[in-house]
C-alpha cells in the first residue's frame, strides 16, 4: 500500500456508483459524492440487491423495503441521483452473464466518464476476506465497463454502446491509490450514513456513533493526500 495517495482525477462530468447493497457508499465513499455533486458533477447509483437479507428481526420483503427508502434518503443528502435497484438476490450475488448484461445495460444508458464499485479483491481492508457480494458486484462492474463499450456483446439490449468510461475507482479498496478532497462535506458524509438508521440500529452498540470513527477515517486519508480529509480509492485508467 502506497504511503501517499494521488488526488483523484477532476476531468469528467458524469459517474456511475454501481455497488452491492444499500449503505456500500455510505460507508466511505459518500463525502466523495458530496464534493462532486456541489462542484456540478452528476452521480447517479445503481444497487445491485435491496440488502433484503441485511437486518436479522426483519423479513427480506419487509427489510428490502426499508433499506431501499433509507438508500434513497441517503442519496437525496449527497446529491446523487437517480438511485436504482437491479433485485439480484442479497447475500447470493453471482458474477455471471446475468449480473455482468444488467450493469453493462446501466453503463450504457447512463454513459458515465467515472465508474466507482465495490472492493472486488479476495481480502477486505485489514486483511479480513471480503463478502461475495462485494467481489462478486467488483468483478462484473469492472467486466461490464468493456461490455458496454463493445455492440455485439448483449446487442438484444437495444442500448448504442458506451465506450467512454475513462475511469473505474474501487471503494474501500486494500491498495488505494488515490483521494478524493472531501473537506467541508463532513457533515453530509455522516449524514448520509446516518440515514441508514434501521439499518445501523440491527448492527448493534458499536454503530451508534458514526461521527466519530468516519471523521478518523476521512482524517487519516486526507493525512497521506495532504488534505484535511479525503475518501481513498484505488484507480484503474482506461
Amino acid at each position: 500500500m502506497a504511503d501517499t495517495l494521488e488526488p483523484m482525477p477532476d476531468d469528467w462530468s458524469r459517474a456511475l456508483a454501481v455497488v452491492a447493497h444499500p449503505d456500500d457508499m455510505e460507508f466511505g465513499s459518500s463525502g466523495a459524492v458530496a464534493a462532486w455533486t456541489a462542484s456540478g458533477k452528476s452521480v447517479a447509483y445503481v444497487l445491485v440487491t435491496h440488502g433484503e437479507a441485511g437486518i436479522d428481526s426483519m423479513s427480506p420483503a419487509e427489510s428490502a423495503k426499508v433499506r431501499a427508502d433509507e438508500q434513497l434518503a441517503s442519496a437525496r443528502i449527497v446529491g446523487a441521483a437517480p438511485v436504482e435497484f437491479l433485485d439480484h438476490p442479497d447475500g447470493s450475488v453471482e458474477h455471471g452473464l446475468p449480473l455482468r448484461r444488467d450493469i453493462a445495460a446501466a453503463i450504457r444508458r447512463h454513459r458515465p466518464e467515472l465508474v466507482i464499485t465495490c472492493n472486488h479483491h479476495d481480502r477486505a481492508i485489514g486483511g479480513g476476506w471480503n463478502m461475495a457480494d462485494h467481489r462478486n458486484t467488483g468483478r462484473a462492474v469492472l467486466d461490464a465497463v468493456g461490455d458496454a463499450g463493445n455492440r455485439w456483446i448483449f446487442p438484444d439490449l437495444e442500448l448504442e454502446p458506451w465506450a467512454g468510461v475513462r475511469y473505474v475507482a474501487i471503494a474501500s479498496s486494500p491498495v488505494p491509490t488515490h483521494a478524493a478532497d472531501v473537506g467541508g462535506h463532513l457533515d453530509s458524509a455522516v449524514a448520509s450514513v446516518e440515514a441508514h438508521a434501521a439499518y445501523l440500529a440491527a448492527l448493534g452498540p458499536r454503530f451508534a456513533d458514526v461521527r466519530g470513527p468516519l471523521t478518523g477515517y476521512l482524517t487519516a486519508t486526507g493525512a497521506r493526500a495532504g488534505l484535511e480529509s479525503a475518501v481513498p480509492f484505488e484507480l484503474l485508467v482506461r
